[in-house]
């Protein structure tokens, strides 16, 4: 095999692949469409195959030629993250991490402290935002999204159930816990609709009562903090109410739990996976969700 004149030849070949397009590869490389397949056909000529079949309006990728192009097109991706870390001389020192608001804000910022003093090296940046993240466009090392999960995923940390709580407040004078039966005094608290009370209230062989759902909200922290502050009984993730049970702001009304198929995902960029920052940060949120499911289930 010839060795490669110069890596443009693969440059020119992964936007040609890409776009499907001499004249489009062209115009982001800012060449013309004959210099680019210039390159494109000097590459050919030093593997040995063609790499596009060139019709008079198009070009189509061989086999051989998209094989390649999957390949060159990853490499380039790894060298180009690097040459952004490099560039801005913190690819060891800064753990960015993207998650969302209500796990951000009743989660995970509570929790921070304890990852700083085991880690005081690291400069910590968190981005919450609800929005489907790019981990290589984003700029982001590690992330948490909370949604529909499967046993057996990999990248499972745990996997969620709704508890219903309230403050102590709306205990009246000399009552221990609210009953199932209290549930028609106040105002069922909602994320954006009543239908996972209406699960729970089924499997608790309670939906004869008169029930008021007027109040729902946006987003699970909010609706959490709803009912810390005693505007009624909410229907959240334990997650979300963990800290506030564990300090005794909220208490979990004692029935049985409705079925339910959301949990916690840790996602990381692959170009970031192997780096020990990214490693620290999983086996601790590990480790932390681990505590939580033990007190979930009983167990300390």
């Amino acid at each position: 095999m010839k060795p490669l004149r110069s890596l443009s030849g693969l440059i020119d070949f992964e936007c040609a692949a890409r776009w499907g397009s001499f004249k489009l590869a062209a115009q982001e490389l800012h060449k013309t469409p004959a210099a680019v397949s210039l390159q494109v056909k000097q590459l050919e000529e030093t593997v040995g195959f063609p790499l596009f079949v060139r019709h008079p309006r198009h070009i189509a990728l061989t086999a051989k030629g998209q094989e390649l192009a999957i390949s060159v097109g990853r490499s380039l991706g790894d060298l180009r993250a690097k040459v952004a870390a490099l560039q801005r001389g913190d690819e060891e020192a800064i753990l960015r991490i993207s998650t969302t608001h209500s796990f951000a804000i009743k989660w995970l910022v509570p929790r921070m402290p304890r990852f700083t003093k085991l880690h005081p090296e690291l400069d910590i940046r968190i981005d919450s935002n609800d929005t489907p993240v790019d981990l290589l466009d984003d700029g982001v090392d590690v992330a948490i999204r909370f949604g529909p999960v499967k046993d057996g995923d990999p990248a499972l940390l745990f996997r969620e159930r709704l508890v219903p709580v309230y403050s102590p407040e709306l205990l009246a004078e000399g009552q221990q816990a609210l009953l199932l039966s209290d549930l028609a005094r106040f105002p069922l608290l909602c994320e954006r609709t009543p239908e996972a009370w209406l699960q729970l209230l089924n499997e608790n062989k309670a939906l004869k009562g008169k029930y008021d759902f007027s109040r729902t909200f946006s987003h699970w922290g909010v609706l959490a903090q709803a009912a810390v502050a005693g505007q009624g009984v909410a229907l959240v993730p334990y997650g979300i109410a963990f800290e506030d049970i564990a300090s005794g702001a909220l208490r979990v009304l004692n029935c049985r739990s409705a079925p339910y198929g959301n949990g916690y995902r840790f996602l990381v960029n692959p170009h970031k996976e192997a780096m020990a920052k990214v490693q620290q940060f999983r086996a601790w949120v590990i480790n932390e969700m681990e505590t939580m499911r033990r007190t979930l289930d009983g167990g300390g």
